[in-house]
């Protein structure tokens, strides 16, 4: 279990329970409900006074902080259930009241860290149906709100109507990084696989002996054909 790569600061937080007992299978947004800096953020967790923490910390410049390893229990939601199987995060508020909104850079900076997060975990995508009674139920929701768990308003009005967007964006980027994924392990290893693109350069390079093989063994991924017809439309075989 890994931490996100993604961290620009790290301020570790005392107020944790070590290893968790459940996989990460849920994400849990809150927010700061003050326009902290990540680095003050790290500051109260680390404060007796606060008894609490989270996984990560984004704040309005969209910086992303580490306090507490994914592999551990933060102190986040006053659920040892839900903060065993939830990977947390502090989200700064411009303003300090509700309903609690956050910046452009920290929302983008929010899509990014859950993309990474999921696809480090094996999440798939996230799942939101804004309902209290599907806590655990992972194959139908995976994000939970700390307003379920204690009486507070947290992640705020403005997160909270936010879930269903921020779901769509992430699940949006995990699909797109897997096609891309998909298309960097792809082999052409024969012509009649290449595409009606690539044929005509590939089929010049075999005749020239520019390349080896015998049509049937070509073993040539999508990017280096990409730059191999790229060089071909430059001209530079025949320079």
């Amino acid at each position: 279990m890994t931490n996100s790569p993604l961290v620009q600061y790290t301020h570790y937080s005392p107020y944790h329970s070590g290893k968790r007992n459940h996989k990460i299978d849920t994400i849990t947004i809150h927010c700061m409900a003050a326009n902290l800096t990540v680095e003050s953020c790290g500051n109260w967790f680390s404060n007796p006074a606060a008894q609490a923490s989270s996984n990560y910390g984004i704040d309005s410049t969209g910086k992303i902080a580490l306090y507490v390893d994914e592999q551990n229990r933060s102190w986040a939601t006053s659920s040892a259930s839900n903060d065993h199987r939830a990977v947390t995060i502090e989200v700064a508020n411009t303003l300090p009241q509700a309903p609690y909104p956050i910046s452009d850079a920290a929302y983008q900076a929010l899509i990014r860290l859950l993309v990474d997060i999921c696809q480090r975990n094996e999440i798939q995508k996230l799942l939101w149906q804004a309902d209290k009674n599907q806590i655990g139920q992972t194959n139908k929701q995976n994000m939970t709100v700390h307003r379920w768990f204690a009486n507070r308003s947290c992640p705020g009005d403005y997160l909270y109507n936010l879930h269903a967007q921020i779901a769509n964006d992430v699940n949006q980027k995990l699909q797109t990084n897997q096609i891309e994924k998909e298309e960097q392990q792809m082999r052409y290893n024969t012509l009649e696989e290449i595409p009606d693109w690539g044929k005509p350069t590939v089929q010049k390079l075999l005749d020239a002996g520019l390349i080896a093989g015998d049509g049937q063994s070509l073993d040539l991924s999508l990017d280096m054909l990409r730059i191999l017809v790229i060089l071909d439309r430059a001209n530079t075989w025949e320079k």
